[in-house]
């Protein structure tokens, strides 16, 4: 019975799929040329708020923390969802980058 309970979603164990939802990390694109770096995070559902960029000795970390509750009322169901989780991404640049000239945006996009 209890490997029925295990694999009871998609056929993965129930601890893996936790653990999947617990440990989100965004996506990141590093791009450079010889005059500019350009990262690019996708943190779909993410408030600029909710985010921390940072530029410490060289290293540029970006970090959050994710809320998103969902809920959905019919006739015969009542679905409510909620999902946390926190993140931080570590970054090192090359040497001497300017931490003067370095800027943020936030792209609230589709």
């Amino acid at each position: 019975m209890d490997r029925l309970w295990d694999t009871f979603l998609f056929g993965r164990p129930q601890t893996r799929l936790f653990q999947e939802i617990a440990e989100w990390i965004p996506a990141v694109d590093v791009a450079g040329t010889k005059g500019e770096i350009l990262v690019t995070v996708e943190i779909p559902g993410m408030d600029a708020k909710d985010i921390d960029v940072s530029l410490n000795e060289g290293t540029l970390t970006i970090k959050g923390e994710k809320k998103q509750e969902k809920e959905e009322r019919e006739q015969n169901y009542h679905l409510m969802e909620r999902r946390y989780g926190t993140f931080v991404r570590s970054i090192p640049l090359p040497r001497g980058v300017e931490s003067d000239k370095v800027t943020a945006s936030y792209k609230d996009g589709s």
